[in-house]
């Protein structure tokens, strides 16, 4: 598993996207591949748990969702996660 991390700013054509961007991750969490998702409490950031493979296949996902290069949005860090409690 993965933690995608973001930060966010209130810009308007990040606030535009968002809707799309919720919409491809309530797919991807349908089919399984999202497993957790949402903005921080403050909305400066937000977390998204993505079940895949490998870092490749992270990289794709991104690449799928043009949110993840709007303006306001920046992806901070990806890291791989080992939970022992799912």
């Amino acid at each position: 598993m993965w933690i995608v991390e973001l930060s966010l700013t209130g810009t308007p054509e990040r606030l535009a996207a968002r809707g799309d961007h919720r919409g491809r991750l309530a797919a991807r969490h349908e089919e399984g591949t999202v497993r957790m998702a949402g903005p921080l409490a403050d909305d400066s950031g937000a977390l998204i748990i993505v079940d895949l493979p490998d870092r490749r296949d992270v990289d794709g996902f991104l690449d799928a969702d043009p949110y993840f290069t709007t303006e306001g949005v920046t992806v901070v860090q990806v890291r791989e996660w080992a939970p022992f409690l799912v």
